[in-house]
């Protein structure tokens, strides 16, 4: 795929953005590539790790030179924003991992997964309004989501960066690793205990997080009457009990 190096494993997909002379720029060649493994994902569910890799960047935003040529069409299009919305919404969980800059649309990428762990050096930032634009690919709805309104507010209007130790004070990211060559096998460790639980809970557990307020109780319900008839809670819940007699 165009900019992107994919590896699939039984439970998990892992996809690097590689455009490295471009600083991972999200261009609409990269979006075509995150839309192709978002229907991969959507037709084999599966948990995506999404990287950049260990080289120092994640993203270092949108493409400029394509975003200043854009005009008011390409903006209602939402090229990048429906990519990032696909990502949010896909079946199984997924897991950014981040190694420095994530800036502009390379942070709302990220925080369209569905957890982040990063390295000492990575920086979030949304500069958009110092280009003339805003934040328009998820990060006005995101962002205060995750971190709160006011601290969304000002980091959406000032512009200004988070580095590693704040975004884990404030809630942006799940995980801090010291050293590059500790991002990948953290983020494995990561989905590793997620994958210890049944896949189905899992899927709709997600489900249920994201879906609106007033979905609540009814989904709750309606899933926990799924999961009661599956073979594989019955399963899980023999053992336990066999694991609790044997102690």
């Amino acid at each position: 795929m165009t900019g992107l190096r994919v590896e699939e494993g039984p439970d998990r997909l892992v996809v690097t953005l590689d455009r490295p002379e471009k600083r991972n720029a999200i261009d609409a060649d990269l979006i075509a590539a995150l839309h192709e493994v978002c229907a991969e994902l959507e037709a084999r569910p599966r948990m995506l790790l999404l990287t950049g890799g260990t080289e120092g960047i994640f993203a270092g935003g949108a493409d400029i030179g394509q975003l200043r040529d854009r005009g008011r069409l390409d903006a209602l299009a939402a090229i990048n924003s429906a990519a990032f919305a696909r990502i949010r919404a896909l079946p199984m969980p997924t897991v950014a991992a981040v190694d420095g800059p994530a800036l502009g649309g390379g942070a709302e990428l990220a925080y369209a997964c569905d957890l982040r762990v990063c390295t000492e050096r990575a920086l979030f930032g949304q500069p958009e309004v110092r280009l003339g634009i805003l934040a328009g690919a998820g990060a006005t709805h995101r962002l205060p989501a995750l971190v709160g309104e006011a601290r969304a507010k000002e980091l959406l209007f000032t512009g200004r960066r988070v580095d590693a130790a704040e975004a884990l004070r404030i809630g942006l990211v799940n995980r801090v690793v010291t050293a590059p060559e500790e991002l990948l096998p953290a983020a494995h460790d990561l989905i590793d205990e997620m994958a210890k639980g049944s896949a189905l809970a899992l899927r709709l557990t997600k489900l249920a997080v994201d879906a609106p307020p007033a979905a609540h109780p009814h989904l709750d319900l309606v899933s926990q009457a799924v999961l009661f008839e599956d073979e594989e809670k019955r399963r899980r819940m023999t053992e336990f009990l066999e694991r609790r007699r044997g102690r």
